[in-house]
C-alpha cells in the first residue's frame, strides 16, 4: 500500500510549511483535507484531486482513503498531526507505519510561546465536541491550562463556566488565528470577558489565582460536593473505596448502585482518560448522578439502568465496584463473569444480608476483607463527642 503523508498545516497556511512539508502536498496525486485547510495550498502548488472530509468524518473516513489505494495521498491536518489532530486517528485506522507525518508546531506550542509559559506545566483540555463543564477538573490555585476550543462560541462558554464556579478572576487571554497575518491576542478576567467577535480559530489560556476556589482530583471530596437524597458513600469510606480500586489512566470502572454516582465520579477525576459506566435503577437518581457529574467535571460519565440486566449495555470494566444492589438474584454473578483477569472488585455491605452474601464470595473466592468504622467529631452540648457511621464490610478481589 502506497503511505499516506499527514501534513500539518498552520494558520500561516502554505507560507509556513517546511520544504519537506511542501514537497509531500506537491507530491500528492490526491490531497484530503477540510475546505480551509485545502483553500490554504495554492493551486500552482499542487495539482492534485482535492477532496473534502466528509461529515460525520470517522464513520466514512477509512472508506475515502481505501477509495485513492492505487494513488499518492496526503492528508492536512491542523497544526501537529498527532496531537488531537487527525494523525492519531489514521495511525489506529491503517497504522503508524503506514503514514509519513510532518508536523507543523501545534496551537498550544504557539500560545505557550506568546505567553512564555512552560508547556511542560501547561494542562491542556480539549473542548473540541465535549461539554465545557470537562475544564473544571483541571482548575486549582495556580493552575494554567490551555483550552482546545470548538469554535467561536467556545471563549464565552469557558468565561461563564468559570464565573459560575468561582474563578471569575482567572485571567483568560483568547488566542485567534495563531501564527496567520490576522492573528490577534486579548486578555482580560473571566468576570469581564465579553467579546462575541472571536475568531474560530482559536485557543484559551487560563491562569487561575492562587487564592480561591480548590477541589482536589484525590479521592474524598467533601460530602456536601455532591446532591442527592442521601445515597452516598460518604468521604472517608469514598476514599478507601477509590484506594481499593486502585485506578490508573485509561481503564474503565463500572459503578453498579449508583446513588449520587461519587465513587465513579471521583474514579474519573483522577484522570482525564479514566472512563466509568454507573447503573442506577431509580431515574430520579439517575439524573441526579448526571448533575453531579458535569457540576465536578466529568460530564462524560456514562449512566445506565438497573443492573445486572443493564449491564451488556457497558463495554467491559477493569475494576468494578458493587455499592448497591448486591442482593439482587444474579448481580455478584454477572460482574463477576464481566471482569478480565486481573481487574478488581469492590463490594461495600452495610447490611447484614449483604455482608452474608460477601463472606461467602470471600470464602469461594480469596481476596480482602476489611470492616471499616468511622466516627466523626459532633457537638453535645457544649462539649463534643464521637458520633459512629453505620460499620462498612469492604471485600477487594483481584480475578485471577
Amino acid at each position: 500500500m502506497t503511505p499516506i503523508d499527514v501534513v500539518g498545516i498552520g494558520a500561516d497556511g502554505w507560507d509556513g510549511l517546511a520544504p519537506a512539508s511542501r514537497d509531500a502536498v506537491a507530491a500528492a496525486e490526491v490531497l484530503f483535507g477540510s475546505p480551509r485547510q485545502l483553500d490554504a495550498v495554492p493551486l500552482d502548488a499542487a495539482g492534485a484531486q482535492r477532496i473534502p472530509w466528509p461529515t460525520p468524518l470517522l464513520p466514512t473516513l477509512r472508506s475515502t482513503l481505501d477509495e485513492h489505494a492505487d494513488r499518492r495521498r496526503c492528508v492536512l491536518a491542523s497544526g501537529d498531526p498527532m496531537f488531537h489532530g487527525i494523525g492519531t486517528t489514521l495511525a489506529r485506522l491503517v497504522g503508524a507505519d503506514t503514514l509519513r507525518v510532518f508536523p507543523h508546531p501545534s496551537s498550544v506550542s504557539l500560545a505557550c510561546a506568546r505567553l512564555g509559559w512552560s508547556l511542560p506545566d501547561v494542562e491542556v483540555v480539549s473542548l473540541v465536541a465535549r461539554d465545557p463543564a470537562t475544564v473544571l477538573p483541571a482548575l486549582h490555585p495556580s493552575a494554567r491550562l490551555i483550552v482546545l476550543a470548538e469554535n467561536d462560541t467556545t471563549p464565552t462558554a469557558v468565561a461563564i463556566l468559570l464565573r459560575e464556579n468561582g474563578f471569575g478572576d482567572a485571567r483568560m487571554t483568547v488566542l485567534e488565528s495563531l501564527g496567520g497575518r490576522t492573528e490577534r491576542v486579548r486578555s482580560t478576567t473571566a468576570g469581564d470577558w465579553r467579546a462575541d467577535d472571536v475568531d474560530p480559530l482559536n485557543v484559551v489560556a487560563v491562569e487561575v489565582p492562587v487564592t480561591g476556589p480548590r477541589r482536589t482530583r484525590n479521592p474524598g471530596l467533601p460530602d456536601d460536593a455532591y446532591s442527592g437524597d442521601g445515597q452516598l458513600t460518604k468521604r472517608e469510606v469514598r476514599a478507601l473505596t477509590l484506594a481499593a480500586l486502585d485506578p490508573v489512566p485509561g481503564e474503565r470502572l463500572w459503578d453498579v448502585g449508583g446513588g449520587s454516582g461519587s465513587i465513579a465520579i471521583e474514579w474519573m477525576r483522577t484522570h482525564p482518560r479514566c472512563r466509568a459506566d454507573t447503573f442506577e435503577r431509580v431515574p430520579e437518581r439517575a439524573r441526579t448522578i448526571a448533575d453531579n457529574a458535569r457540576a465536578l467535571g466529568v460530564p462524560g460519565l456514562e449512566i445506565h439502568g438497573a443492573a445486572p440486566a443493564a449491564l451488556t449495555d457497558a463495554p467491559l470494566p477493569d475494576a468494578i465496584f458493587v455499592g448497591g444492589g448486591a442482593t439482587a438474584p444474579g448481580m455478584l454473578d454477572a460482574c463477576w463473569a464481566a471482569l478480565r483477569p486481573g481487574g478488581r472488585m469492590v463490594v461495600n455491605a452495610v447490611t447484614a444480608e449483604t455482608e452474608a452474601l460477601v463472606f461467602h464470595w470471600f470464602t469461594e473466592h480469596g481476596g480482602t476483607l476489611r470492616r471499616i468504622q468511622i466516627q466523626r467529631g459532633e457537638p453535645v452540648g457544649g462539649f463534643t463527642g464521637w458520633r459512629p457511621q453505620m460499620p462498612v464490610t469492604q471485600w477487594c478481589v483481584v480475578r485471577a
